[in-house]
């Protein structure tokens, strides 16, 4: 198990790497962040001062080379457009992200296990027909429709929530259910699709036959071995949650990672880009790593083949 770790961490490491070349090198193909700083009337003495001051004169090699020692030193750089260490930056919209996303994550995870559990015991009856029709609306619904249908509706028409910003709980509610909307779905149907396989096996059968209550064989044995595809679900659906907290941010106004990646894409702010994509695949990485080890904790068969 330890061994298994150990190679899971080297391999994550080196997806890092990539994704750190990766990221460094498409945000200056993307253009030159000069062209957003200067004005007609600069001289061409001041935008060589200007790419000077921002290390943008010095070939990507060098430019690369600078930006990995400052990394390991733990410094991000500072912000092209406010002028301000990024980590600064990072500091005040992560948390704000993580107070959206972790709700989301947790009651989305809860709430799918336990509708999918619902549908594949109750198969074929109106709340496994209504939550297959849910999840084929969150799958086809636009996640940017529906957070301006939702503003529109519950803020604009009703009032009853903020439609932007941060605050109280009101405010979390649209921004968490619009996020849950499309969370729940996948989840919902996979965990339904493997609880249906695993409640046709023998060893379910021959539990029934031996009289244990059926929330014992439902809960305990058919879902702690349903349960290994959602749990790999899980994992990948936090990379979707930070991806759709970039729309559901910038729609409700909320101050946090994604909305500051958005802001730091249009204006060309290079250090910006490359801090927030590097913590996002820091915390979706560790998440599968965590998943992979959780495995072990599920199936005694893959703790014992991966020892």
């Amino acid at each position: 198990m330890t061994r298994f770790i150990i190679i899971r961490s080297l391999q994550a490491l080196i997806a890092l790497f990539g994704i750190i070349v990766l990221v460094f090198f498409m945000v200056r193909i993307s253009g030159n962040p000069i062209l957003f700083m200067i004005s007609p009337l600069s001289t061409e003495s001041e935008i060589i001062l200007l790419q000077q001051q921002l290390g943008l004169d010095k070939s990507y090699a060098e430019q690369f080379w600078i930006f990995l020692s400052n990394l390991a030193q733990g410094d991000l750089g500072e912000s092209f457009i406010k002028r301000i260490p990024v980590s600064e930056m990072i500091g005040s919209a992560l948390p704000n992200t993580l107070k959206l996303s972790i709700p989301t994550y947790i009651i989305g995870n809860l709430l799918g296990v336990a509708l999918g559990v619902l549908a594949a015991t109750r198969r074929n009856s109106i709340y496994d027909n209504g939550v297959k029709f849910f999840a084929v609306l969150g799958q086809a619904l636009p996640g940017f429709w529906v957070a301006i249908m939702a503003v529109l509706i519950f803020s604009v028409h009703w009032q009853i929530f903020p439609a932007a910003g941060m605050g109280g709980i009101d405010h979390y509610v649209l921004p968490v259910v619009t996020m849950l909307f499309f969370m729940l779905p996948g989840m919902m149907r996979l965990v339904r699709s493997t609880m249906l396989e695993v409640l046709d096996s023998e060893y379910i059968k021959l539990a029934r036959i031996k009289g244990l209550p059926e929330r014992v064989v439902i809960w305990k044995h058919a879902l702690r071995n349903a349960i290994i595809s959602p749990l790999t679900v899980a994992g990948i659906m936090l990379a979707s949650l930070v991806g759709g907290s970039i729309i559901t941010e910038n729609i409700f106004n909320w101050p946090g990672m994604g909305k500051l990646a958005v802001e730091a894409t249009i204006g060309r702010d290079f250090p910006v880009v490359q801090a927030v994509t590097i913590i996002i695949a820091v915390i979706v990485l560790g998440a599968m790593i965590l998943v992979d080890i959780a495995y072990a904790y599920v199936d005694p068969q893959i703790r014992f083949q991966r020892k």
